[in-house]
């Protein structure tokens, strides 16, 4: 079967040995991904809802990048610092995913790379 990549260009992906997105036949496991900005600081620190937003669009842009939307997202993992903020990160969710819902997990974690950063989000997905 063919494995394709998407990097993030993020010097760690070869450090810490892993990629932005991996795709295998018609599967697509995008790796968790942070609310980083593009100048590699922390996105909207203390915002949630901006935060999820930006995680979701940077690992959508990758399933993008492997032929996917997020029509084909079968998964989705959310980990956040604040369980308490959960309608905050649910609703943007719901607003990305709400025409075709996949199966979601969101679960409380004790800290994620950067103490500002409040959620990073894992995508599959299965193209047909």
């Amino acid at each position: 079967m063919t494995r394709t990549v998407v990097s993030s260009g993020a010097p760690w992906e070869t450090l810490y040995g892993y990629r932005r997105a991996v795709r295998v036949g018609n599967h697509v496991f995008v790796a968790g991904t942070a609310p980083v900005a593009d100048d590699g600081a922390t996105f909207a620190p203390g915002d949630a809802a901006a935060q999820a937003r930006r995680c979701f669009s940077i690992a959508l842009r990758a399933l993008a990048e492997l032929g996917g939307g997020p029509q084909h997202v079968t998964r989705t993992r959310m980990y956040v610092t604040d369980i308490s903020r959960a309608d905050e990160f649910g609703r943007v969710h719901g607003d990305l995913f709400g025409a075709h819902p996949p199966a979601s997990t969101m679960v409380e974690v004790r800290a994620l790379v950067r103490p500002d950063m409040l959620i990073e989000v894992e995508l599959d997905a299965l193209i047909p």
